[in-house]
C-alpha cells in the first residue's frame, strides 16, 4: 500500500492478491482528438471542448504520477508485475507526439519493467503520423500499430465525421512497414448509413492490398447522445439494419478469409497467429491489467475499478496525491463466471467443458444441434469444449446468452 495515498473505492489502493504466472497489461488511455467523430462516445475531449481546464501537459504528468502509484500498489513489499503488454488508446494518442509517448512507455518500463518480447500498441489516426513518427516509435520500442481506416469511400468518412483523406491510412501503413513495424492493424467500420456492398468491397481490397497482418471489423453502433444518432432521430440518415449488418459481415469474413486471414475473435482476423493482440486477448481470457489516464478502466484479480473521466479532475486528483479513482467493484464468483462465457465464447478458441455448469453445457448442447456451436475436439492444452461455427459468429451475443439463460 502506497503511504499517504487513497481512492474512494479501496481496490485501486489495496486490490486481491494477483497469481503471478498471470499476464500483466498495461492500458494507457490518451482522451485527445483533433475533432469528434459523429459516431463515437469514447471519453475524448477536442481542444476547444477542455479550453484552458487542462492540457496534454497535464495528462502526461498526472499520468506519469498514476504509473508510479499503480506500481508502488501493486508492489506491496516487493517488486510490481512486469507487463507483457502495453496498450495506447483512445482519443487519438498520435497527437500528442512520438516522443510523448516514447517518454510513457520509458517510464512503464522503468518503474515496471517489460517482459522480453512484451507487445507495445499504440492508436494512430493516419493524418497525425508521418515516417518520422514511426520511424521514432519503432526506436523507442513499440511494437505493434493500430490505424483507423474505417471506409475508403469519401461519403462514408463524411457521414463518420472521419478527418483523414480516402488513401491516407494506406500511406500510413507503408510507412509503418518501413519504419520496421511487422505487426500493423486496421480498423474497419461496416454498416454506416448509405455505405453499399461496393463501397465495403474497396474497402476491403485496399486493406488486403495495404498488406497489414491484423484487421478489426467493427458494425457501426448508433449510441444514445451522439451526434450521428441525433441525425438519424431527425430524420437526415437512415438508421443501421440488422439483416443488412449481418450480410456486410458475412462480407467482410469472406473477403479477408480468402486472402489469408483467419478470424480469432468475433470482429478481428489476423494472419496468423503472430498477429493476434495479445493486450486484448488478455481481455477476453480475464487477465488483469491497470488503466492510467482519465476514465481508464483496471482489472486485477477480480477487483474492477475506474477512473474519473474528465481530464482536469483527473489531473486534479493525481496532483493532490491521490490515485484518481471514481469507482469500482469487487466481482463475485458468479460475475467472473458470467463475464468468462461472454467473452471466451467470443474467441475461436472457444471454451472448455469445464467452463461450463452442467445445465449450461445441455444448453451448449442444443446450440450445437443448431449448427450454432460445434464441440471442440478433445486433442486441446484443456480439453473438449465448445466453440462457435460460422453461423454462429453472426448471433454471437445471442448464443452467449442463450447458454447462459
Amino acid at each position: 500500500m502506497t503511504t499517504g495515498v487513497t481512492d474512494p473505492t479501496g481496490l485501486a489502493l489495496s486490490p486481491p492478491p494477483r497469481d503471478p504466472r498471470a499476464p500483466f497489461g498495461i492500458y494507457l488511455h490518451v482522451p485527445f482528438c483533433a475533432s469528434r467523430c459523429g459516431y463515437c462516445d469514447f471519453n475524448t475531449y477536442t481542444a476547444g471542448e477542455l479550453g484552458s481546464a487542462t492540457s496534454p501537459a497535464d495528462w502526461e504528468r498526472a499520468a506519469a504520477l498514476e504509473i508510479e502509484r499503480a506500481a508502488s500498489v501493486l508492489a506491496g513489499s516487493g517488486t510490481p508485475p512486469t507487463v507483457d503488454t502495453v496498450f495506447v488508446g483512445g482519443g487519438t494518442p498520435s497527437l500528442v507526439g512520438a516522443e510523448v509517448l516514447v517518454g510513457m512507455l520509458e517510464r512503464i518500463r522503468s518503474t515496471f519493467g517489460l517482459t522480453p518480447g512484451a507487445e507495445v500498441t499504440t492508436e494512430s489516426n493516419p493524418e497525425s503520423t508521418s515516417p518520422e513518427f514511426f520511424e521514432r516509435l519503432r526506436e523507442g520500442g513499440f511494437t505493434r500499430i493500430s490505424l483507423g481506416m474505417q471506409s475508403t469511400a469519401a461519403h462514408v468518412l463524411r457521414v463518420l465525421d472521419r478527418a483523414h483523406t480516402p488513401g491516407r491510412p494506406q500511406e500510413a501503413v507503408a510507412e509503418a512497414t518501413r519504419a520496421g513495424f511487422d505487426h500493423v492493424n486496421l480498423d474497419v467500420i461496416y454498416g454506416t448509413p448509405g455505405e453499399t456492398d461496393d463501397d465495403l468491397a474497396r474497402t476491403l481490397d485496399a486493406v488486403v492490398d495495404a498488406g497489414v497482418d491484423h484487421v478489426s471489423a467493427y458494425s457501426l453502433i448508433v449510441e444514445d447522445g451522439t451526434a450521428l444518432a441525433r441525425r438519424i432521430r431527425r430524420g437526415e440518415l437512415p438508421g443501421t439494419v440488422d439483416d443488412v449488418l449481418a450480410d456486410r459481415y458475412e462480407q467482410v469474413a469472406e473477403r479477408l478469409s480468402r486472402s489469408g486471414f483467419h478470424w480469432y475473435e468475433v470482429s478481428n482476423f489476423a494472419t496468423d497467429e503472430a498477429g493476434y493482440c495479445r493486450h486484448n486477448m488478455g481481455y477476453w481470457r480475464g487477465g488483469d491489467w491497470w488503466g492510467i489516464g482519465p476514465g481508464a478502466h483496471s482489472h486485477v484479480a477480480g477487483a474492477r475499478w475506474w477512473n474519473l473521466r474528465h481530464p482536469a479532475r483527473y489531473a486534479a486528483a493525481c496532483d493532490s496525491g491521490d490515485l484518481p479513482v471514481e469507482g469500482g467493484e469487487r466481482l463475485h464468483d458468479a460475475d467472473r463466471h458470467l463475464e468468462r462465457i461472454m467473452t471466451g465464447l467470443r474467441l475461436a478458441e472457444g471454451l472448455p467443458d469445464g467452463a461450463f455448469t452442467a445445465e449450461e453445457r445441455e444448453r451448449a448442447d442444443l446450440q450445437v444441434e443448431a449448427g450454432l456451436l460445434r464441440r471442440r475436439p478433445s486433442d486441446g492444452a484443456d480439453g473438449p469444449g465448445y466453440a462457435l461455427t460460422e453461423s454462429g459468429r453472426l448471433l454471437a451475443d445471442g448464443v452467449v446468452r442463450d447458454v447462459l439463460l
